[in-house]
């Protein structure tokens, strides 16, 4: 059995957009285009075809891309986890000991994660320390550049 990866009600409804996107407005207005380009003659010299096509290529693969992530995607039910903990979904303040920075993380699988926007994934260095700690622990997280130190303040589910 393949094996099933996390995701937020909110990943799984973007991944589904994007499919829908490329079914219903790309893929229709590629065919057109490789049709146009057709029609324009030589296909071996027709620098519009050969684009389209390889476009074509493009948009079919990240349509069986996509169908193969929404059919192994899990979609988890934040209200059903223990809240005191940080788990998948969680989203967890901590204090960064050594620049006494505060940031905000929220755990999520890796097909979701985003850094720039506090997203990290759970099987990230920073995501496997906090896993399972709760409000008041530390934590020690060896990054290349240096090694962090974040005290729990809250964890939160929403």
């Amino acid at each position: 059995m393949m094996q099933k990866f996390p995701i937020t009600p909110e990943g799984y409804k973007k991944l589904q957009e994007e499919l829908g996107r490329l079914l219903k407005v790309e893929r229709p207005r590629n065919i057109k285009d490789i049709e146009e380009a057709r029609a324009h003659g030589d296909l071996s010299e027709n620098a519009e075809y050969s684009a389209a096509k390889e476009r074509q290529s493009f948009i079919e693969g990240k349509i069986l891309e996509l169908q193969q992530k929404l059919a192994l995607a899990q979609v988890i039910d934040t209200s059903k986890i223990n809240q005191s903990k940080a788990a998948f979904g969680a989203r967890v303040k901590v204090l960064d000991v050594g620049s006494d920075e505060e940031y905000v993380f929220l755990l999520v699988g890796a097909d979701e994660a985003d850094a720039k926007n506090g997203k990290i994934s759970l099987s990230s260095p920073v995501g496997r320390a906090l896993l399972g700690k709760e409000a008041g622990d530390s934590v020690t997280i060896k990054a290349p550049a240096r090694t962090i130190e974040y005290e729990i303040l809250e964890i939160s589910f929403d």
